[in-house]
């Protein structure tokens, strides 16, 4: 039997922010038109079949406009991109005003991203304030070799390579 641990949830972020993330803009179409989130709780879970998840917030107004398409679009940030990843993130926002994409089935591809992934929703896991979605993945393209947009401490910023680069193996 687990003992839940005291402490309250400002703490438990300034930990978490030590634990770099990719930075997503998760879009998909609805009857009245395109919608998308940002979200940087994006990961890879399996190969075979191929699935992913990420976590949107129960308070979340776009996240069930993306349920009910039951797809969606996960487009993979450069580091450039801050100001656009802003634009995704506030509520209320004109969120595709001024932005450039190409559309899909599952969801709007934009142009800028480094990379993308058409998914299809499998199965969704309440997690707290949290639902957890895995997807299948059905399509999948990297377009760009720039460096990805990275969150860490509070902070938008880029990954950079070490002068001595370690490969693994």
């Amino acid at each position: 039997m687990s003992t839940a641990l005291e402490f309250d949830g400002t703490r438990f972020r300034e930990v978490l922010a030590h634990l770099p993330t990719g930075v997503t803009i998760i879009t998909s179409n609805t009857p009245e038109g395109p919608t998308g989130m940002a979200a940087n709780s994006f990961t890879s879970v399996s190969l075979d079949p191929p699935l992913v998840l990420f976590c949107p917030a129960k308070s979340s107004s776009t996240w069930p406009l993306i349920r009910e398409a039951g797809m969606f679009c996960v487009n993979v940030m450069a580091g450039h991109h801050r100001e656009l990843v802003g634009q995704f993130a506030r509520k209320g926002a004109e969120r595709f005003a001024g932005v450039d994409y190409q559309s899909h089935e599952e969801g709007p591809v934009l142009t800028e991203a480094v990379a993308w992934l058409t998914c299809r929703i499998d199965t969704e896991t309440d997690a707290g304030d949290h639902t957890i979605v895995v997807a299948e993945v059905t399509r999948l393209d990297a377009i760009s070799d720039r460096d990805p947009l990275v969150f860490l401490r509070g902070r938008y910023g880029m990954f950079q390579e070490s002068v001595a680069e370690t490969k693994l193996t």
